[in-house]
């Protein structure tokens, strides 16, 4: 007997979709039956995942918008529902980070983590629910009420670790705005589960791995790797399925027992 979600009819408007874990977060969606909106300020990646997709028979969309721009939220938000169809799924996965001992960090600095990860991802979450919240309450057209908002925080978010201090203090924000958003927006269906990946090689950290440190941090943890891309995508689509409609406000921790 098999077991299968099937995301046919969904939505799905993804931030930082041009690489990392927001162009796999796309794919996996994609595959799983969703239309993708790929929202980020680098189109022409976009454009090539977008041919990526179509090519394995999916549906994807481009957008461009910077999470730090609030007229910039807006416009992307409203662009991709006239475009695509109401949002069902919004996966807040745009972030930034930077590595430094926390008396180095200059102001430029702090704000920077902080306008991307928190601030950028507070307002493209509240974009996306308040029009969730107008078709729960029969104000907005749509054939699907309620959704599912997935903020991607970091096992940072949880644990401390030196000289990312202020990432993790950013994440850490993120963690508490899931529940603050869980708490006011459960009640309308509108799921807000927050995903707090490990160590994960991708194309923007992979250099790191082969360097002395990198390897000295490997050594470190529990099963002595990094993770994919990809061991993060039945976490993403449990989360965006009709049948997780009873996890809300979890903070779920995927770093290969890290954290721990």
């Amino acid at each position: 007997m098999a077991y299968s979600i099937d995301l046919s009819g969904r939505v799905a408007f993804v931030t930082g979709a041009s690489s990392g874990l927001g162009a796999q977060f796309a794919r996996t969606l994609a595959r799983a039956g969703a239309a993708v909106v790929l929202a980020s300020r680098r189109v022409d990646r976009l454009k090539d995942l977008r041919a990526e997709i179509e090519g394995e028979g999916g549906d994807a969309h481009v957008i461009e918008l910077d999470v730090t721009d609030h007229d910039s939220i807006k416009s992307a938000v409203a662009h991709a529902e006239t475009e695509v169809g109401s949002i069902d799924i919004l996966v807040n996965n745009a972030g930034v980070g930077t590595t430094q001992r926390l008396q180095d960090v200059a102001p430029d600095d702090f704000d920077y983590m902080f306008n991307t990860n928190v601030k950028g991802a507070f307002f493209v979450a509240q974009e996306v629910g308040k029009r969730m919240l107008a078709r729960a309450r029969g104000a907005a057209p749509g054939t699907y009420t309620g959704g599912r908002i997935i903020n991607v925080s970091s096992l940072l978010g949880l644990r401390a670790l030196p000289k990312v201090g202020v990432y993790a203090m950013s994440k850490a924000a993120v963690v508490q705005m899931t529940k603050a958003m869980a708490l006011e927006w459960g009640r309308f269906d509108i799921n807000v589960n927050a995903i707090c990946p490990g160590y994960i090689d991708t194309e923007i950290n992979h250099h790191q791995w082969k360097t002395e440190q990198g390897q000295k941090l490997v050594q470190e943890l529990p099963r002595k790797r990094v993770g994919k891309p990809q061991d993060l995508d039945s976490l993403i689509v449990m989360l965006c399925a009709n049948e997780s409609h009873f996890i809300n406000g979890a903070v779920i921790s995927a770093d290969d027992g890290f954290g721990v």
